[in-house]
This record gives C-alpha cells, sequence and structure tokens, in this order.
C-alpha cells in the first residue's frame, strides 16, 4: 500500500507516485437485478427487492475490463459502492451477496496491479430523487412519499418524467425539497429538525449510524486487500437547506425547468399549488422565461398520517384559515446567535467521524474528502494526521452542461463566468485546478490532491460522432481539461468507464454519457483499444514514480 509524505503519494522506495485512473463505473449506480436504467420505469419503487451483484459488470467479464484499463496506462481506481446497494432491503440488513462480490471484484482489481480507492457514491441524494445513493426507505423514515415527488415538484425523475429527459437537469434536485430536505436532516438535523426522531433516536444520528454501519461493513469484507488504499467520505456533499438566510429567495444554485423557492417548495410538499418561474438551458446563463402552475391536483408528498418535518420542527404552520404561514424564514441561517456554515459545522464534523468510523476498522485507510461542487475546501488544519487525500471534482462546465465543444468558450467553476479564446482558457484552466493544490497544502495543513472526477461528455453536438465516426470534438476537449491536471502535477480519476455504455442511453443514468468506453464502438473484441472513445486524448503519458520531486509534467 502506498504512503503519504505531505502532499505526495510515495511508494516502499520513497519515490513519489503520480496516480491516474477511472472511476468504475457509471451504471454501478444503479441496480444490476432488476436492471435499474433509469430509462426503465417498470418496478422501480419496488425499492427493497433489488441486487447490486455485477456492478460495474459481472465477475466473469472482470479480467477483460481490467486488462484493457491496464493496456490503456492507468493504475487506479475510484470504485463506486453505493449505500443503496449495501442495505436497500431495510434498516440494518445488509446484503451480504453484494458484500460478497464486492470483495472479488476489488480483489481481481489488485491481482491486475491497480491501486483501489471505495467511493460511497450518490448524487442528490438517491434514485428516487433523481440521483443515487441512499436506499429508498431513508426517504421513508423522513416521511417523505416519493410516489408523490412529481406532481409537488420534490423531484425531477427520469422514471416518472419519461423521455425527453431534460439535458442536465438532473443537478436541480439538490436545491428540490426531497434532497434539500434529506440532505438537511442527514448532516444537521440536531440543529434544525429536534422534534423528528427515528426509532427513538434524532433523526440526523439514525441516518448518520446506519451509513457509517454500511461503510464499516464494506472495510470490514475489504480488510485484507493490500490494493485498497482508502475510502471516500460523501461524494459531492450537498447543504440542502442549511445557511439558507431566506426561505422566500430564490436560492444560488444551477437554474433549469421549474425552481420554486424553499418555501413554494414546502407548500408545494404540503399540497397548496404554487406558481413557479421556469428557466431554460443556455450556453452563458439561464434567464427567466415564463411561470407555471404546478400541483394543481393539490397532492402530499408526505406518506399518510405523516406531517412535513419542517412544520413538526416550527417552521410553519396553518392560519386561522387553514393557509400555509411561514414562521421562520431564517430558521435555516444559524443556531441561538451564531450563524451557521455548511463546511466548518457540518460537513467537516461528519469527516472526523467517518474517518474515525473506517479507521476503527481499517486503520491504515487514506480518507478522500471533497466540498460541493465549486467551493473551496473545508480548513482542517491537522488533516495530514488523519491520512486525508483532498480528492476535489473539476468539469468544464460549458462542455457539460450544453453537451457542445466550443474551442473559443470556457468556464470558470466557481466564479461561474464564461472565458473565452484559447490561451486565456489554457491559463484559466491551469489556475482552477492550481487552486485544489493551494488549498491541499494550506488549508488542509499539506495532503495529497487528487482530482476525484475529470471528464467529457461523449455525445456532444447532438451524438454525431456515432454517426460518423469522428471523435475529433471530443479528443479536443479532454485534451483541454487534461492539459490543466499536467500543467499542475495533479493525480487524477477520470469520469468514468462504463462497462455496458451504449450509444443510446450513454452510461444508462439520466442521459448522461461520459465513459471513455462504450460496446458500441468495439467492433473487434480481441483488441482492448475496441470500445475506446477518443483514446488519443485519454491515453497519456505520465511518470509512475519518480525519485525526486516532478516539477514539470
Amino acid at each position: 500500500m502506498p504512503g503519504i509524505d505531505r502532499e505526495h503519494f510515495i511508494d516502499d522506495h520513497g519515490r513519489v507516485l503520480m496516480l491516474r485512473g477511472v472511476n468504475l463505473g457509471g451504471s454501478s449506480k444503479l441496480p444490476f437485478t432488476p436492471d435499474g436504467s433509469t430509462y426503465r420505469a417498470n418496478g422501480f419503487f419496488d425499492h427493497r427487492a433489488v441486487s447490486f451483484v455485477g456492478r460495474p459488470f459481472p465477475l466473469e467479464e472482470a479480467d477483460e475490463h481490467y486488462q484493457r484499463l491496464r493496456a490503456w496506462g492507468f493504475n487506479t481506481l475510484r470504485f463506486l459502492v453505493t449505500w443503496e446497494a449495501i442495505e436497500h432491503a431495510g434498516p440494518g440488513l445488509h446484503d451480504q451477496a453484494y458484500l460478497d462480490y464486492l470483495y472479488e471484484v476489488v480483489k481481481k482489481a489488485g491481482e491486475h496491479g491497480f491501486l483501489v480507492f471505495i467511493d460511497p457514491h450518490q448524487d442528490v441524494w438517491s434514485r428516487f430523487s433523481g440521483g443515487d445513493g441512499a436506499p429508498g426507505w431513508t426517504l421513508e423514515a423522513a416521511g417523505l412519499d416519493m410516489t408523490k415527488f412529481a406532481p409537488t415538484g420534490a423531484a425531477i425523475v427520469h422514471q416518472t418524467h419519461g423521455d425527453p429527459f431534460p439535458r442536465m437537469i438532473w443537478p436541480t434536485n439538490a436545491s428540490r425539497l426531497a434532497a434539500a430536505t434529506m440532505f438537511t436532516l442527514f448532516f444537521a438535523g440536531n440543529d434544525f429538525a429536534p422534534a423528528t426522531c427515528v426509532d427513538g433516536l434524532p433523526i440526523q444520528d439514525y441516518l448518520q449510524s446506519h451509513f457509517l454501519r454500511s461503510m464499516q461493513a464494506v472495510a470490514q469484507q475489504l480488510n485484507g486487500l493490500d490494493c485498497v488504499i482508502g475510502y471516500d467520505v460523501f461524494n459531492e456533499p450537498q447543504r440542502g437547506y442549511v445557511g439558507v438566510k431566506d426561505l422566500r429567495a430564490d436560492l444560488d444554485t444551477l437554474k433549469m425547468g421549474p425552481m420554486p423557492t424553499p418555501w413554494q417548495a414546502i407548500q408545494l410538499a404540503a399540497g397548496f399549488p404554487q406558481r413557479v418561474p421556469i428557466f431554460p438551458l443556455g450556453i452563458l446563463g439561464v434567464p427567466l422565461k415564463k411561470h407555471v402552475l404546478l400541483n394543481a391536483e393539490r397532492t402530499s408528498a408526505w406518506l399518510p398520517g405523516r406531517t412535513c418535518v419542517w412544520r413538526e420542527n416550527g417552521v410553519w404552520d396553518y392560519d386561522a384559515d387553514g393557509k400555509p404561514e411561514l414562521l421562520r424564514p431564517a430558521h435555516f441561517a444559524c443556531v441561538g446567535d451564531r450563524d451557521v456554515e455548511f463546511t466548518r459545522d457540518y460537513l467537516l464534523p461528519f469527516s472526523r467521524k467517518y474517518a474515525e468510523a473506517i479507521h476503527t476498522v481499517a486503520p491504515r485507510s487514506m480518507i478522500f474528502v471533497e466540498n460541493e461542487v465549486e467551493d473551496v475546501s473545508p480548513v482542517w488544519p491537522d488533516a495530514p494526521a488523519h491520512r486525508v487525500v483532498y480528492a476535489p471534482h473539476w468539469y468544464d462546465g460549458i462542455t457539460l452542461i450544453t453537451k457542445r465543444f466550443f474551442f473559443f468558450i470556457g468556464s470558470d467553476m466557481r466564479s461561474r463566468q464564461p472565458v473565452f479564446g484559447r490561451k486565456a482558457i489554457r491559463r484559466s484552466y491551469a489556475r482552477q485546478l492550481g487552486i485544489f493544490r493551494e488549498e491541499g497544502a494550506v488549508q488542509m495543513g499539506g495532503v495529497p490532491v487528487l482530482v476525484g472526477e475529470i471528464g467529457i461528455p461523449y455525445d456532444l453536438n447532438g451524438k454525431q460522432a456515432y454517426r460518423e465516426g469522428n471523435f475529433s470534438a471530443q479528443s479536443r476537449a479532454m485534451d483541454r481539461s487534461m492539459k490543466a491536471i499536467e500543467d499542475n502535477l495533479l493525480n487524477c480519476t477520470l469520469w468514468d468507464y462504463t462497462s455496458d455504455n451504449i450509444n443510446q442511453r450513454g452510461d444508462r443514468w439520466n442521459d448522461e454519457d461520459l465513459s471513455i468506453f462504450s460496446r458500441d464502438q468495439q467492433t473487434d473484441p480481441t483488441d482492448l483499444n475496441s470500445g475506446g472513445r477518443a483514446l488519443n486524448a485519454v491515453i497519456r503519458p505520465y511518470p509512475l514514480a519518480t525519485a525526486g520531486i516532478p516539477l514539470r509534467l
């Protein structure tokens, strides 16, 4: 197992290692049995009777995929698991068949020479709130009725929305009621929902304890595999409503489709229709277009016999006329007389708690930490003592959101401003990724940095490459991102490698298509390069181990 020397990964000889790899894989967000591809609606809400055995691929296919990835020069895997994969059947019911499969498929990765770190993946909380990660019963524990999210606007979900699914609308679920409520309860329920308990426990403690025990079960299962170097804390955490100063105001988030304010979202979930603005997708912004009436049927997003957790905790109540009345518009802004800050007050304490839980089972494991996408790193001066690695994510935002490549337009992830001109884009992207190194060195006490996700969509320009076989736009887009990695000598794992990617449905999840491999591009099964996409930009030279500190690549 490699070690850490301040800001570098090192091998047994003290050489500086460079880790380059992939996220494995995009469809690991979904059950293998029955097929959980998000365009399939049948049986969607039967969430306890699923299996993730076979994700990222059936065990009998493992050698093929590992051989291909090694031939392409990769040495590291960010290996996706989900909380749902482990504990889908119900609270405390771990899927031992999945854990056994996980051991075998990770063991085989080690036999092929890979270093592996485990990523408990999630996006916008759960499959049932438009993403992946948490089991369906977590929503039920909070009193939410996942079958009613569509009419109440609590989430936009591919399975209930149907095709065509709006391009890249899924991230907006982070600020819609279902996911925003669950993130708030998970990270900060003790402060903002003290009246809400499950099985005698405050809901924050209930949710966190089940998540931590699930990940401890994974760490226990994989103990003894030297290829496993560590564990991610929580993929792309979201703050929910934490820190919102006025529930009546718009949130400063990606806006697309109908976007209620938090107070409108709470009223919609309680069965009160609201007129909300609709935002279209634009290249350089999302200007207001029109309004629409949601939930005219007065459907409730809460289970029968359950009340809204935010009413239960005094955020709102009914007035004398039976209409919703907001009592605490700044409920989530402070605790007592102290303003709250998500990263400092909630994410960092949880990350410490997670590191301690993993280290009780696997004491040598590295702990891979990230913040919300676009946000700065936690301030964690003693992070090196906990074997922490800073693992932020970065994407070429214009290319990712629009699924088009503009060689003369880029974007700044944190400022959300466009960048014009090839030279300016090169400088900007190098500077943006350089900030990660600075944060790892200064704010986190000097830890290695590994960019956990970076990549490009391959279905650019209306999937033109799939019809014509010309992947030059994809190559240029990938090369632009990878040059920024190289300019900063960064470790990284590309998003992603999906073994069952197909041109029609991409990575099978929310119509995303970022896999560097597809069966539909595979013309010769005996050729390991066959099936690769834009390999002239994906396969790149780098120093595996350096006797000294690399200065330039």
